[in-house]
């Protein structure tokens, strides 16, 4: 396979290099793998702190900054980050006010994480957790224990960061991203397999002419798999499995995520029939977000998440956010 890489075992590193130098106002740590945003620690403010394997980008290091993450910690390719990651992160970014840390439910995130919040809390800092386990597609998967987190992890991020931002307390910026995740659900679709650096070949076998239905950000199986299908079908598909279990009743956002293959090109024409599935089942939109954000490698394939939002969460996706994967406002 062709990638654009020196070798397999510095390709963590070497991203990381490239990010500090591309972007100033954060404060990347190579050799320790943490990621902060320059002025922190904030004053007065909550700090967020979220990680995961690398080759999801733009998350979770593409999203700190003003409005989103205060700290994020990159492992190896789809690999947990280590406990020691977190707490070097979290005493850099705790201003006294707590941090909250944002943990896709994976088994390797999960226990880290959990692990992190102890030892943090022994160094005196107060930590906050939240799962988020959004993915509709399958519970107990390869990965987890009950539904995989995958793109409602961008919502919580945003929502939460902004709540920080505002100066609220730790226990309402929890509130609000648990609110994020009990609102939110997603589900994803394989038109390709993802490479990572260290096989170099693809990561599992889908045949020419078929794709899999509600697949992991790992490549975890899905549902099932079928003939491809049209975009229409997909998005029939799709959105239907995640209706179903979210059934909202208040304006939804809208993620339309890339895994990191499929060009916007048809990734804008997928969010035209998203659009008139949700118009069909009569499912208001309040905002709509389309673009590669929490991907898997090469993959070919998206992502449908839904968020339905009061106005208080309304209000909050909507404030200013800073950072190198996602920006507007100010």
């Amino acid at each position: 396979m062709k990638m654009l890489i020196n070798v397999a075992e510095t390709v963590v590193a070497d991203a990381l290099r490239g990010m500090a130098a591309a972007h100033p106002e954060l404060v990347v740590d190579v050799e320790n793998r943490v990621i902060v945003r320059r002025d922190a620690p904030v004053a007065d403010k909550v700090a967020l702190l979220s990680g995961g394997g690398s080759g999801h980008e733009p998350l979770h290091g593409g999203f700190v900054g003003p409005g989103m993450l205060d700290a994020a910690c990159p492992g190896e390719v789809f690999t947990s980050p280590v406990p020691d990651q977190m707490v070097r992160a979290a005493a850099a970014v705790d201003s006294g006010h707590g941090v909250l840390f944002i943990v896709k439910n994976y088994t390797g995130d999960v226990l880290n994480f959990q692990m992190a919040a102890e030892l943090a809390e022994d160094e005196g800092v107060q930590v906050a957790s939240v799962l988020v386990d959004d993915d509709v597609a399958v519970v107990d998967s390869t990965f987890t224990a009950g539904r995989r987190g995958t793109g409602a992890t961008l919502f919580v991020e945003k929502i939460a960061g902004a709540a920080a931002e505002e100066g609220m307390p730790l226990e309402r910026v929890e509130a609000l991203a648990r609110q994020v995740v009990a609102s939110s659900r997603s589900f994803g679709v394989a038109l390709s397999a993802c490479t990572t650096p260290a096989k170099g070949s693809p990561t599992f076998d889908l045949p020419a002419g078929e794709l899999e239905l509600g697949v992991g950000i790992h490549g975890e199986p899905g549902r099932e798999r079928r003939a491809m299908m049209t975009s229409r079908e997909i998005a029939d598909f799709a959105v239907d499995a995640v209706l179903a279990e979210l059934d909202p009743r208040l304006p939804v956002l809208v993620l339309v995520n890339g895994m990191g293959a499929t060009p916007l090109l048809e990734l804008y024409g997928f969010q035209a029939e998203v659009r008139r599935v949700l118009d069909e089942r009569g499912v208001a939109v309040a905002r709509t977000l389309v673009g590669n954000y929490v991907t898997s490698l090469d993959m070919a394939g998206c992502s449908v998440t839904l968020c339905q939002v009061d106005g208080e969460l309304l209000r909050l996706w909507d404030a200013p956010v800073q950072t190198a994967g996602l920006r507007w406002g100010r």
